[in-house]
């Protein structure tokens, strides 16, 4: 697809088997692409829902054949979002009106808390996974460059630099066997991402949420991003205190990072489709 900017696309579909149920759009997190996502988008498919996932700007194939890998270009971080938003528009147009859900993970669930201040209208539900309160990772990060790496100091003495993704070992050497997985983007964008978290935070900006969108937060109790837990319950706080109507939320006990790729996956996916499953009907 074309940016709005111009700047290419990189897009992945998947046909849901029929009957269609609705359509699922993917926004993954940092430092790996949209492909990761294929298990899960098969499956999602699988149950009738169409999915779409991006790469994101300084992600994927093409970022890496341009020599482009961590830098989000000159839009930033809201450049990222307005892709995103392309690739729902063009779902829109290509599946009709089913039921239009929204998934991030890490990044890309601060993607989609970006996304839902300024087109929660365009959606029907939204779910984060591997989230956290930007503000408060960004506080804590803080004190220097933060690297994806040293989200694994909780984990050590460790095996590999990213044991803290998934109890699953498996998982944690594709991951660190894929070239276009592990790095970190540059300073600019990493200054544009923890740039939104104010807004993020703002009561003022999050009562412009559609009060009625569906919410599902689900993540692990031993993920570093949301500190344990201790970054994840202020960010439920706030979408409640701002008035949506249905906020949901579910912890895995003894999780990581990934849950979509932790070693009880099934369960997770089960619970995810489960929620899916109610915000479509």
């Amino acid at each position: 697809m074309r940016a709005s900017d111009g700047k290419s696309i990189s897009v992945y579909r998947w046909q849901a088997a029929s009957p269609v149920r609705g359509i699922v759009q993917i926004a993954h997190g940092m430092g790996e692409h949209a492909l990761r996502y294929r298990p899960v988008a098969q499956a999602l498919a699988g149950h009738g829902f169409t999915v779409y996932a991006n790469d994101h700007r300084g992600h994927g194939k093409s970022a890496s054949e341009a020599g482009e890998l961590g830098d989000f270009g000159s839009q930033g971080f809201p450049g990222v979002v307005d892709d995103m938003v392309q690739v729902t528009r063009t779902a829109r147009e290509e599946e009709g009106t089913k039921p239009m859900l929204l998934l991030g993970h890490s990044m890309g669930s601060f993607a989609a808390q970006l996304y839902m201040l300024d087109h929660s209208d365009l959606v029907d539900g939204v779910a984060l996974s591997g989230s956290t309160a930007l503000d408060l990772l960004g506080a804590a990060a803080s004190t220097g460059r933060w690297r994806l790496e040293d989200l694994n100091a909780a984990f050590a003495p460790a095996r590999t630099p990213f044991d803290w993704l998934s109890r699953d070992p498996a998982e944690v050497d594709a991951y660190i066997a894929d070239p276009l997985c592990g790095f970190n983007v540059n300073e600019e964008s990493y200054e544009s991402l923890f740039s939104i978290a104010s807004r993020l935070a703002d009561p003022s900006e999050l009562g412009r949420i559609r009060k009625q969108l569906p919410l599902f937060v689900f993540a692990g109790d031993c993920d570093p991003v949301n500190a344990s837990l201790a970054w994840l319950r202020p960010l439920i706080d706030r979408y409640r205190e701002a008035g949506l109507k249905d906020v949901s939320w579910h912890i895995f006990g003894g999780a990581r990072h990934e849950v979509l790729n932790e070693t009880n996956r099934s369960e997770v996916f089960a619970v995810l489709q489960a929620w899916i499953n109610r915000v479509a009907a």
